[in-house]
């Protein structure tokens, strides 16, 4: 080994701490502002997505609720059917003869209660005083 090749086989430590970088604020604006670009759009894009799926949700709900209005009409319409059924006249005067063992009035059967009239008041002369 000569002493050419002895220096470079040495590792040299070099201290690059003094180098100090200039900062480019054109470069850190320009940066900063595509941030900003892409932050909004990223919000944009964010808000538009939401209101579409409040949209289509909102849209189950609409179509739910009008089935259940139609199930509940339906139901609502057995039911009157059903009342209408129990009220008749036919039905509640057979239910009475098999049931409960009534038989029509007949024209003797009938009796005419005369309606009583109240006693006319005593004449004030007539209280006593205390």
């Amino acid at each position: 080994m000569t002493a050419d090749t002895f220096e470079y086989a040495i590792k040299k430590d070099i201290r690059n701490n003094p180098i100090v970088r200039e900062v480019d604020r054109e470069r850190h604006r320009e940066l900063w502002r595509s941030v900003g670009v892409g932050i909004f759009l990223v919000g944009v894009l964010l808000f538009w997505a939401w209101q579409q799926f409040e949209l289509l949700r909102h849209g189950y709900r609409v179509e739910q609720m009008q089935r259940d209005r139609a199930a509940e009409v339906e139901i609502n319409r057995h039911l009157r059917l059903e009342v209408d059924t129990l009220r008749s006249p036919v039905r509640i005067e057979r239910l009475a003869g098999e049931r409960l063992h009534m038989v029509a009035p007949g024209p003797d059967d009938a009796s005419v209660i005369e309606r009583v009239l109240p006693a006319p008041a005593a004449p004030q002369s007539a209280l006593a005083l205390r």
